[in-house]
């Protein structure tokens, strides 16, 4: 009967990412902890999930041409090479996937505490890119843009959480000329070389359950189409305040676990 819990869990994360949009990441892993699933199994797992999910929303961003392929080189110079790094920092300094379970759960609870300010404030974030200088400090962005993505690489390899919300708001923050579609489409599209990369870091560290895996997939594919069709008809203002305080809820709790 396992397998019917997650495939029915795949649903209900697919649902709310496709009615809300808001990254699969910060939902799916704290569910899996709290069906007993350790963490490295509940993060290595769910990268892999989630390099799979948004690869077909990157593809339909590039046809769209909503993809800046020049910003997503930028983040991946800095993210890819941080996630082998603290993959191979996690086998050589850490005897075993046990041992460092609870620097995976504080760096959990930090991304669900950051992601929960980004969804609160994604308004005044806006707004506040949308009033900065598109020309101010022009020639720092690259670099900026490299070390947030270093930012990336460590923490989502360590929690599976931020590549999509706080990734959002990285790009909005330093690209405030961009269009709402280009950041979504960059953002989703780096998204997937970075999660892939960590993911498969954390196979080769043995993190990854692979029945879990596929019955996550049957449940959230489909759910995330329906979930699309019914975003329209949902109150956004309403369930976007609602999850992120179940996010900051979940993310305090793991940070002072």
């Amino acid at each position: 009967m396992d397998i019917l819990l997650y495939i029915a869990a795949g649903a209900v994360v697919g649902l709310v990412v496709g009615i809300t949009g808001i990254g699969g990441g910060a939902l799916m892993t704290p569910m899996l902890l709290s069906f007993g699933f350790p963490p490295h199994t509940a993060v290595g797992t769910d990268l892999l999930y989630a390099a799979l999910t948004k690869a077909g929303g990157a593809y339909s961003h590039h046809k769209q041409k909503h993809v800046k392929w020049g910003l997503v080189k930028l983040l991946a110079v800095g993210s890819i090479p941080a996630a082998l790094i603290t993959g191979l920092l996690l086998h050589f300094f850490f005897t075993d996937a046990e041992s460092y379970g609870h620097l995976l759960k504080n760096a959990l609870g930090i991304m669900l505490v950051l992601t929960a300010i980004v969804i609160l404030l994604r308004g005044r974030i806006q707004a506040l890119a949308g009033r900065s200088k598109a020309g101010r400090l022009a020639h720092l962005r690259p670099h900026a843009t490299i070390i947030m993505g270093i930012f990336l690489g460590i923490f989502v390899t360590l929690s599976s959480v931020g590549a999509g919300a706080i990734g959002t708001a990285i790009l909005m923050i330093l690209y405030p000329a961009l269009r709402g579609t280009h950041i979504v489409g960059t953002d989703i599209a780096h998204a997937v070389p970075l999660t892939l990369a960590a993911g498969l870091i954390h196979l080769t560290l043995g993190n990854v359950d692979f029945f879990l895996l596929g019955a996550l997939l049957i449940g959230s594919i489909p759910a995330i189409h329906v979930g699309s069709h019914l975003s329209r008809y949902m109150p956004d203002k309403v369930l976007r305040p609602v999850l992120a305080t179940l996010l900051l809820t979940m993310g305090l709790r793991y940070v002072f676990n």
